[in-house]
């Protein structure tokens, strides 16, 4: 009866125990790649198929706008500089595309730090987290919103067809180190050592 009750709460203190490290490591995972990428939020004025076509017209013309001037940019503090530089020129150019269609649409750029969920850009999947961002907000801003990676620069790259090109993984590994690059390729890799970690300490306490 006392093996058993002994058996019980060491299950539940091993259930917690692993539960907490795989939290915690998903989460200091995420945290030291969000220090080092910027991110482009473009949200539309609604679910309407004229705003949501808008929103990427929007999109386009920032991303013309922002692509010579950040060609050099070396790391996520100077891209973030380069963006407060040019803020108002890219709202400019924004406003211009929105007001082609919809004139005297309210339209505004921020460099904000706001939540994105996991998002996948091609074969690489970002964490969920609070990141660095350049956000685009068009009308009411309550329609369905676009992101994607300013820096490194996944926003200028075509991944429609399943991988992030060699290029573009260049850069993500110039900025991350090894674990944080493998991480956006293996999802739940933290998830796998910790549950391969917790079957190898069952094994030897019960056989």
């Amino acid at each position: 009866m006392l093996y058993k009750r002994w058996k019980g709460r060491l299950l539940l203190f091993l259930a917690g125990f692993f539960a907490a490290v795989l939290f915690f490591s998903q989460a200091a995972a995420a945290g030291r790649i969000e220090d080092k990428v910027l991110r482009l939020h473009v949200i539309a004025n609604s679910d309407s198929e004229e705003d949501q076509a808008l929103k990427l017209k929007v999109r386009d013309q920032v991303l013309a706008t922002l692509k010579p001037l950040l060609e050099n940019a070396e790391d996520r503090s100077s891209s973030e500089a380069i963006v407060r530089a040019h803020l108002s020129e890219v709202e400019a150019a924004a406003r211009e595309t929105a007001w082609q269609e919809k004139p005297g649409e309210n339209v505004h750029a921020e460099l904000t730090n706001t939540r994105f969920p996991e998002k996948t850009y091609g074969d690489c999947t970002f964490p969920a987290g609070n990141y660095d961002a350049l956000r685009i907000t068009i009308g009411e801003a309550k329609g369905k919103n676009w992101w994607c990676v300013l820096f490194p620069s996944l926003c200028f790259v075509d991944t429609v067809h399943g991988v992030v090109p060699e290029e573009s993984k260049e850069l993500l590994k110039n900025v991350l180190t090894e674990e944080e690059y493998e991480s956006l390729f293996t999802p739940g890799k933290s998830e796998y050592k910790v549950r391969w970690k917790a079957a190898e300490i069952w094994q030897s306490l019960f056989g």
